[in-house]
């Protein structure tokens, strides 16, 4: 697991972690986050990341998006 990242959304902060980072290259299609201590499951559709289906938060599709396109950016994807 690595240091802990942060994303601003809506004027909030938010912190999250990468469960393992080494497991990504540039045609991941999933992800594993650490939210807020919560584990959190991206699926990348297209140029679309989602939130996997059967999470018990379901969150704003734009955040997860946001997410999604922090760690895409951060690791190079």
């Amino acid at each position: 697991m690595g240091l802990p990242l942060r994303i601003t959304f809506n004027d909030k902060d938010y912190v999250y972690q990468i469960v393992n980072s080494r497991l990504i290259n540039q045609n991941t299609t999933e992800l594993e986050l650490l939210l807020n201590g919560e584990k959190l499951q991206l699926t990348k559709q297209n140029t679309i990341w989602i939130q996997k289906e059967g999470e018990h938060h379901t969150l704003d599709p734009q955040f997860v998006q946001a997410l999604g396109r922090s760690v895409s950016l951060r690791l190079r994807m």
